[in-house]
Formats: structure tokens, sequence, C-alpha cells
């Protein structure tokens, strides 16, 4: 994509004062933008109006507080651009800014990690209020600091980087998934799926959602095709999932200072083994019997959430 010949309004400097809010616009609308930079002009931010998209590193380099745009002018590519803008950006404010949209195209964009989405025609002050908001709850001076890296088994998780490696080899993870998996592997317990989708998402979860069983299930296949020795994340059916580095030969892992984790629950049974070499030993905790409910599901054929259970596991 190219960059921007035709870019107006204030240049952003990276000497600017931090205090200023700085603001990049993606639209072709000359009526919208005029109305739109003469308000942010009065506001005192340093505001950018773009007539194509750039890269995301190009707005990495830019030092962005928000990102508005009409979705109009990416073109076919749309979702896949703001897919790659929200996963190099989690700290970005997104805003979509554009006609007339479906339901659908609405939720998938948030489900994307848009901020916000409104519909054209709007008021410039009302679309300068929901940038203000979505700005508040990513300014970098309000969040807590961030923790230092954290080894669990083979993986090492970098908050600062915010990415998990395996040595010096990237998992190649998206913004929602390494907060999942920074989630799970700061809990000592069973973490409900609810729980998980309010505290990444950011918002209750409705009633049939199955994005959390979704990342999740592409969390797994990343942290199996970098460390396939180990399994990390288990399932318990119906509550949710817990993390418990532990290799396929059933020695747990110890995660920084020893505290060793996933001391499981009375009555589950850890799955292990790979595809074609038949079941590994079970573990089945707190001495509960063969006929105990079976909750707890890891390794490389570790069964999602809703799958009928292979008999051989309660034998």
């Amino acid at each position: 994509m190219s960059s921007v010949a035709s870019d107006t309004q204030t240049e952003i400097s990276p000497q600017r004062s931090s205090n200023r809010l700085r603001l990049a616009v993606i639209d072709r609308d000359p009526g919208f933008m005029q109305v739109l930079s003469n308000r942010l002009a009065a506001r005192g931010w340093d505001h950018r109006s773009l007539s194509s998209p750039v890269t995301p590193n190009a707005l990495v380099a830019m030092r962005l507080n928000a990102l508005v745009l009409d979705v109009a002018v990416l073109g076919p590519s749309s979702w896949e651009y703001l897919e790659r803008v929200c996963a190099r950006l989690p700290g970005l404010a997104v805003i979509i800014c554009t006609g007339p949209s479906s339901v659908a195209q609405r939720v998938r964009g948030l489900r994307l990690g848009v901020d916000a989405w409104m519909t054209k025609p709007c008021h410039a002050e009302e679309l300068i209020c929901v940038i203000e908001a979505a700005i508040r709850r990513h300014r970098t001076g309000e969040m807590p600091e961030l923790e230092g890296a954290a080894e669990a088994g083979e993986i090492t998780v970098r908050p600062d980087l915010y990415q998990g490696y395996v040595g010096e080899v990237s998992l190649e993870l998206t913004a929602r998934e390494f907060e999942i998996l920074r989630l799970l592997s700061q809990s000592d317990r069973v973490l409900r799926r609810e729980e998980i989708y309010e505290r990444v998402w950011g918002y209750a979860m409705a009633h049939g959602d199955r994005s959390v069983d979704v990342f999740v299930r592409k969390l797994r296949q990343k942290l199996r095709a970098a460390s396939p020795d180990w399994s990390y994340i288990h399932t318990h059916f119906g509550v949710g999932y817990r993390f418990a580095p532990e290799r396929y030969d059933g020695t747990a892992a110890q995660v920084d200072a020893g505290e060793q984790l996933g001391t499981g629950q009375v009555g589950t049974v850890d799955q292990v083994g790979a595809a074609g070499e038949g079941l590994g030993p079970a573990r089945r905790e707190g001495g509960a019997g063969p006929s105990a409910g079976v909750q707890d599901l890891s390794g490389p054929n570790g069964v999602e959430s809703g799958v009928a259970l292979d008999s051989a596991l309660v034998r």
C-alpha cells in the first residue's frame, strides 16, 4: 500500500509533547475531514489525514494514540488490514467511522479488536468523544508496569514484547492469543470460559459464544508446534481451562520460583500420548476411582469442549 503524498493537517513529530493526543484519520470524504479537522485543531490534537491505508509499521512510527478509518477506503482487504493493525498495535485505539453496515460486519470488526464502530453521517463532536473514551482505555500512563518475563516449561512469556518464545523462536501469537496465554499462565486454578472472555475481551460473554474455545485451540496448536514434548493448557469440561506445563511423560514443570502449577482437581484425568501411539498413563488425583468425572484433557489429542470422550479414558 502506498504512503500518502496527499497528507494534510498537522505533521506528527517525535519531539512533540507527550501530553498531546496523536490521531490519524484514513478517509476520503473531504467534507467530513474538513469538519473533523477543524474540531481536532481547536482541541490542539496532533492529527493527520490519510487518503489511503498505510502499513502497521508506518503507524507504529507515527506514535499514535488513535486511528479512525473508513472501511470503504480499505477495499476488499479491510478485514485482513484490521486484523494486522490490531495485532501489531494492541495499545492503539481503533475506531471505525463508515457508512451503513450490517450487524455481522460490526460484530466481526469489534471481535478483531476495533474499539468502536460509528455509522455516518455522525456528528464530529460525538466521534471525538468516542475517540477520547477509547484512548482512556488504552492510555499507557494509566496501565500498570509490565511484569518481567516468565518461563513455563519450554516457553518464555514476554509481556514487554507481547509475545511468547521457545528459546529465540517466536510463537507468532496474535494479541488476543497472547492475552489468553498470559492470563492462564498467571493463574494456579481453573479459569471459567466466561471469566477468560470478560478479562480478555473486556465485556460479558454472550450465551453460546465459542470465541474462547476457538482462540484456545489456535493457541494450543502454536504451543504444540513449537514445544511438541510439552502439554500446557488443560480442558475442564463444562468449566474452562487450566494452565499446567507438563511433559508427556507426566512430569510437571516448575514455573519461576519453584511454584508448581497444575495441582489439579479431584476426579480429573489428563490424557497424554501422541496420535497413533495409544493412550499414555492417566493420572487420577485425590484417590478418585475409575468412574470419577473426566474433565481435564491435554496433549496432542486433547479433545475440545463438547466432543464425546473416548471410552478408553475411563477404563
